[in-house]
């Protein structure tokens, strides 16, 4: 990714989160507002589905950012802005609902409600919605009243969501790839799919990261970021995503290691940073599971451990930036203040010689 790539926007850096003299503008893939409350449970997979959330909120996070039960199930849209925008060091949001409709009355994820609220801010956030190709035709439809009412620039999948006796689908179903095409011919460039750990009761093998790597190569303009980098796939997801320059990882998931197994984090990051690069990795706090100021603090401030730097190389300043926001940014088109797209310091150096996607493998000499 170049400068040429984002839209540089002048007199807007005054909010954004400053470290050590360098601004980090800061773009939040990954969040979400839901209702969990008990009325809106159709049965007992959404007290589960939402406990087992509460477990990954509860055991991950420091105990000061840790919420009651309560406010957990719902939040609201005037919480989410002041995590976010006020507290949280966030620039921009993107909304990544998933609709769960078998175990939520209304939904887990509140479309109305996160759409009002990214009507209301759009210079702070970005509403995608969500696809099933189990509706075959009649959601075919829907998506393209879908696209044009919400302008959708992404959408977000889970795989792994039931429908009817269904428990689950792939990116290579024949409808899968129709909606595909929809998306392609809609302008709907940005494919963000759940390839992260199972949440109960969802299936684990439903959440398999092996598709994404036909869909990839059969829709080459299409960008398949893969929600929580495939964990606990992670090398199935490396190989991938090496091979495949349209895939991009996402973090949601993973950073919060960055607490509670630091050395995992170090090795989570820097094994993405090998073999995708710095260009194809994008920040989610995966909020309200986690609030994003912890984890971008501490990302800011994070470095390999320096008897892992044999093997790994240290993180630079232009490569945090790069995940925490500039990469986001280039994808979904959102103007970055120009004192956040140049670096002034030059702590750490480059990643080390890898594969780091396609277009680095093809031009490794080969032996005669």
């Amino acid at each position: 990714m170049s400068l040429s790539d984002i839209e540089v926007v002048t007199g807007t850096e005054a909010d954004m989160y400053t470290k050590d003299g360098e601004n980090y503008f800061i773009v939040d893939a990954h969040v979400a507002l839901w209702d969990a409350r008990p009325e809106n449970q159709l049965n007992i997979h959404g007290k589960q589905f939402i406990d087992c959330f509460y477990d990954y909120h509860r055991n991950l996070s420091p105990e000061s950012e840790v919420w009651p039960y309560e406010e957990f199930l719902y939040y609201g849209g005037q919480r989410l802005m002041k995590d976010l925008f006020v507290d949280g060091h966030v620039d921009h949001a993107i909304f990544q609902p998933a609709y769960l409709g078998a175990f939520y009355g209304n939904g887990f994820g509140q479309t109305e409600e996160a759409f009002a609220l990214a009507e209301e801010h759009p210079e702070k956030l970005t509403y995608n919605h969500c696809w099933d190709p189990r509706f075959e035709q009649k959601g075919l439809d829907r998506l393209r009243q879908d696209a044009e009412r919400f302008r959708l620039k992404g959408v977000k999948l889970y795989t792994a969501e039931w429908q009817g006796d269904s428990r689950g689908y792939k990116l290579t179903d024949p409808w899968a790839y129709r909606y595909l095409e929809a998306c392609q011919e809609l302008g709907i460039k940005n494919i963000h799919i759940h390839k992260g750990p199972t949440i109960r009761p969802l299936d684990r093998d439903a959440f398999d990261v092996a598709d994404v790597d036909a869909a990839a190569t059969d829709f080459t303009d299409l960008n398949f970021v893969v929600e929580h980098c495939g964990l606990p796939r992670l090398e199935d997801f490396c190989w991938i995503a090496t091979q495949e320059p349209n895939v991009y990882a996402g973090l949601a998931v993973a950073v919060p290691f960055i607490h509670t197994r630091p050395r995992y984090w170090a090795q989570i990051i820097s094994e993405l940073l090998y073999w995708l690069d710095e260009d194809r990795i994008l920040f989610g706090s995966d909020y309200a599971l986690w609030t994003p100021r912890w984890l971008i603090e501490r990302f800011v401030d994070f470095q390999i451990p320096e008897d892992m730097q044999g093997e790994f190389q240290p993180l630079t300043v232009e490569q945090k930036k790069k995940i925490l926001g500039l990469n986001a940014a280039a994808l979904y088109d959102i103007p970055v203040p120009a004192a956040a797209a140049t670096t002034t310091t030059t702590a750490g150096t480059p990643s080390a010689a890898g594969p780091a996607g396609a277009a680095s493998v093809a031009t490794q000499p080969t032996e005669a």
